[in-house]
């Protein structure tokens, strides 16, 4: 291997040799890093590939594992504080070494066994990798390049009075308003969202399910099949809580009106005064 590794990453390295404490992988620039017994996979052969997480033991050595962490360098993620001590968090991430946290990059006192969303960086000067609470100065500046009704991945970062921001392909800040949210959400969940807008100040609204008369005739042919499934007849009407239709059929109240009058249109289906009956 040519050049250096990147450290808090994954890395596809080739073994070189073996020895009674585990292997030793070819670090390129960087020279041989250890992947110790415990995390070398069976039948592991020298000259063979192995993907493997790079990061720094108690002596600040490189090390690799075969262990998964919960955030690589480069990205965004909700963790839990491990302990506390005079310099600042340490963050479970999945592996043996807890992820730092200097009191200097904390919006507030992190607390043992809550959680915050981090981004996980190198520290320029020390080249240790660290987590950071302020996480806004890591978004990205670009102009997002988003299409109206494109699917994203999202992970939910912060309630606010309007709704909750959310943080879009590991990259970008989206919002989620509240009139706009018909299922549970909390800070920490990934989900699948839609575009919305993309503002021209760059900012970008986003969306839970998909909008508008496609995704409502869509659901009008579910909806029918589900009246049918339950003898022709169902209990719900306008009064209904749009969180019952919600953890019914996972569609917003208003989805659910404009399928129902779909329905209505073609005669499928009686509105009676307490719920919805097909027509024989």
């Amino acid at each position: 291997m040519e050049g250096h590794i990147e450290l808090g990453r994954y890395n596809r390295l080739r073994i070189v040799k073996e020895v009674e404490f585990g292997l030793y992988l070819d670090g390129g620039a960087d020279g041989e890093i250890l992947l110790p017994t415990r995390y070398v996979p069976a039948n592991a052969q020298i000259d063979e590939y192995i993907e493997v997480f790079i990061y720094l033991d108690m002596e600040e050595r490189l090390i690799a594992t075969t262990l998964v962490p919960l955030a690589q360098v480069g990205e965004f993620a909700y963790l839990e504080v491990a302990w506390v001590n005079e310099y600042g968090a340490f963050l479970h991430w999945g592996l043996m070494k807890d992820l730092f946290v200097p009191f200097r990059e904390q919006k507030q006192k992190m607390e043992k066994g809550k959680k915050y969303m981090v981004y996980v960086h190198i520290d320029e000067e020390s080249y240790r990798i660290m987590a950071t609470a302020k996480i806004e100065k890591y978004f990205s500046k670009e102009f997002p390049d988003y299409k109206k009704g494109e699917e994203v991945n999202i992970q939910i970062w912060q309630r606010t009075e309007l709704g909750y921001k959310a943080i879009i392909e590991n990259k970008f800040l989206g919002m989620i308003y509240n009139n706009e949210i018909f299922q549970p959400v909390h800070t920490g969940i990934k989900t699948k969202a839609y575009i919305k807008q993309v503002r021209p100040d760059a900012k970008i609204d986003l969306l839970l399910q998909k909008e508008g008369i496609q995704h409502a005739m869509d659901f009008s042919a579910i909806l029918l099949d589900y009246i049918v499934a339950h003898e022709g007849f169902i209990p719900f009407h306008d009064k209904t809580d749009s969180e019952v239709i919600y953890e019914t059929f996972s569609v917003s109240k208003k989805t659910f009106k404009k399928a129902v009058g779909d329905l209505y249109k073609k005669r499928q289906i009686l509105i009676e005064a307490d719920g919805i009956r097909l027509v024989k």
